[in-house]
């Protein structure tokens, strides 16, 4: 009975994003080395840690248990496999095929990210299709599927519903992570400021060591932004953010900067270069994105328009037709020519979409351009871009800045 309880434990802190579960993974497997699906689930917790010997020598065992304990137990295993070697599209295919067979099966559903992890649209809009048909059998009482869900609303724009959702979730289980973090989203968009950082500080204190602790301290940040407090926004990104946080360090620096305020602690532009320069470093496009952020918060023009080289001549469409024209634009406004950044990213229009990310993090393409007009002299068109943003958020301060003149605070670095 002792075991069934560490094992209950365990899934419902992994469910939950806690930082509690890896203990109680690790004395699930302890107590049940046998058990391949809690083999597989510490796997799938730790993946990203382990090199590719002891990742692979893990999951073959996982599989190899799971394969005895019966059918589910292997179907979940292999989608391990496919998910921690990031094979995003055959996990997704798999997954289909398992919740045809085990509807609702909420192990199976820490794994729905694989499919907004393709990184195309006709994915994204399966999962979204088979969240939803998830959460409608589980039932409004279930948190994990219901949380799912208030992500995938809030992913979708439809802010309101995603809240609600997210509120309920909470409600059922306060201490989801899935749950907060479609909350953070949903009051990003609908700017609220010094509520949504109150109640992110007072989710975290409760357990400092969450998995997303990192992740919903840069969400805080970005409504300190929002709302002007951009002392609080540089404090968190320089003691809540590590060094080896480039993508997020970068997209707070570049708002702030963008905004006309000083950024936090840079990134190091050597380490940029080192980080693009390395196997696999341009492996996927949101990545590569973050890292073309990250210079030109150093206003590395040079290494940015190298960079833009390189995404041409890749054989891949999306780095070719927007990632190149996005680095392009950013070199340009790091180089004092709006006019030419807002050509670029004009003419991008929607397709800027096809960068990745989630609508958080892809919404800086357009505080990028609205902070090119601004400066190209087309007031009028910038507060027409954020219009959206200016008369739905509560908190704007940070929309209000960009369409107001002033100088980008950068330095010039050498490349």
């Amino acid at each position: 009975m002792a075991g069934a309880r560490v094992a209950e434990q365990a899934v419902g802190e992994l469910l939950a994003l806690s930082g509690r579960a890896l203990p109680l993974l690790r004395a699930w497997v302890s107590r049940d080395p046998a058990c391949g699906v809690a083999r597989a689930l510490l796997t799938l917790a730790t993946g990203d840690r382990l090199g590719d010997a002891v990742l692979k020598e893990q999951l073959v065992i996982a599989h190899r248990d799971a394969l005895a304990a019966g059918e589910r137990e292997a179907s979940l295993a292999y989608a391990v496999f496919l998910h921690t070697h990031r094979q995003y599209r055959l996990t997704a295919d798999h997954l289909v095929g398992h919740f045809a067979r085990w509807p609702a099966d909420e192990m199976a559903g820490l794994m729905v990210g694989a499919f907004s992890a393709c990184g195309d649209p006709a994915y994204r809009t399966q999962g979204d299709d088979l969240v939803e048909r998830q959460a409608a059998t589980a039932g409004p009482d279930n948190w994990p599927w219901t949380a799912w869900l208030a992500a995938t609303r809030a992913e979708q724009g439809r802010v309101r519903e995603a809240h609600g959702l997210a509120e309920r979730a909470l409600a059922l289980h306060p201490r989801s992570g899935v749950a907060a973090h479609a909350l953070a989203h949903a009051e990003h968009e609908l700017g609220t400021g010094p509520g949504a950082i109150g109640f992110l500080d007072q989710w975290l204190s409760a357990d400092p060591q969450a998995v997303q602790t990192r992740h919903l301290n840069w969400h805080a940040a970005l409504q300190s932004i929002a709302c002007g407090d951009f002392s609080d926004a540089r404090r968190r990104a320089d003691t809540a953010l590590a060094r080896t946080d480039v993508g997020m360090r970068a997209a707070t620096n570049w708002r702030l900067l963008l905004a006309g305020q000083e950024p936090a602690g840079r990134s190091d532009p050597a380490q940029v270069r080192e980080l693009l320069a390395a196997p696999g470093g341009m492996a996927e496009i949101f990545h590569t994105f973050n890292l073309a952020l990250a210079l030109a918060v150093e206003a590395a023009t040079d290494d940015l328009h190298a960079l833009a080289r390189t995404a041409d001549a890749d054989d891949r469409t999306d780095y070719r037709e927007v990632l190149a024209p996005v680095v392009r634009a950013l070199a340009e406004v790091t180089a004092g020519r709006p006019r030419a950044a807002v050509g670029l990213l004009t003419a991008l229009g929607e397709q800027a979409e096809r960068i990745g990310g989630v609508r958080v993090e892809r919404e800086i393409i357009q505080d990028t351009l609205a902070r090119a007009l601004a400066d190209a002299g087309e007031p009028a068109r910038a507060a027409g871009l954020l219009r959206h943003r200016t008369t739905t958020r509560h908190h704007h301060t940070y929309e209000n800045l960009l369409l107001a003149p002033h100088p980008l605070v950068t330095t010039a670095v050498s490349s």
